[in-house]
């Protein structure tokens, strides 16, 4: 893996409790420790107007938002997010590793959410530009091993969108498949059972096909 050259763009997918955050920190130390220069982020989130937009969508004002209401937002954050946080840092030659990014509101809005996928990359590609990761690693977790970290992590509080019926995350997990059946040049499925030691080895084994 040359640690030199252009910056490249991680995205680390997968339904609540697939592990990406810890993975994202592992995958950042793994890569500074070979002389790449890495900004670890989130979404929605990684900027300031991100992270109040982040707000508005986990803890929701009044009866929350409807999914045309939630599916702007997100854009909104995540057109902050690139214009301010990751275009500038890969630009710089930094290794951008974010913890979420449009595939998210792909799988969420557009399919679970029932808006479609059509809708959902048209406002990023308003938003955004329509920017794409170089490889987006989709963490799949069995719904056993989902539970049991997100009862560590949380406890018995969930946020506006991870409290949400098992249907509606069964159809998110159905999504990311399904995109990464349908595009492999962009997508890695990664087996994230098992320790975080083993998911973050077939992490890097996935990583070496930007080398």
């Amino acid at each position: 893996m040359d640690a030199m050259g252009l910056g490249r763009f991680i995205a680390i997918e997968g339904g609540e409790g697939a592990g990406k955050s810890t993975q994202a920190r592992l995958l950042a130390e793994a890569l500074s420790l070979r002389g790449i220069a890495c900004k670890v982020t989130r979404e929605p989130g990684g900027t300031p107007g991100a992270e109040a937009i982040r707000s508005l969508l986990l803890d929701p004002p009044g009866e929350g938002w409807e999914p045309e209401s939630e599916a702007l937002l997100f854009a909104a954050a995540r057109a902050d997010h690139v214009a301010r946080l990751i275009r500038p840092a890969l630009a710089r030659g930094d290794w951008v590793i974010c913890d979420r990014f449009v595939d998210s509101s792909r799988a969420y809005q557009g399919a679970a959410g029932a808006l479609g996928d059509e809708a959902v990359v048209a406002l990023h590609a308003i938003g955004s530009s329509g920017l794409l990761p170089d490889l987006t690693l989709v963490l799949s977790v069995s719904p056993e091993g989902a539970a049991r970290r997100l009862a560590a992590r949380d406890g018995s509080h969930a946020d506006a969108i991870g409290g949400r019926p098992a249907e509606y995350h069964a159809q998110v997990d159905a999504a990311f498949r399904a995109f990464a059946a349908a595009d492999p040049e962009r997508f890695a499925l990664v087996d994230g059972d098992g320790p975080v030691e083993a998911v973050h080895a077939r992490i890097m084994a996935a990583l070496e096909r930007l080398c």
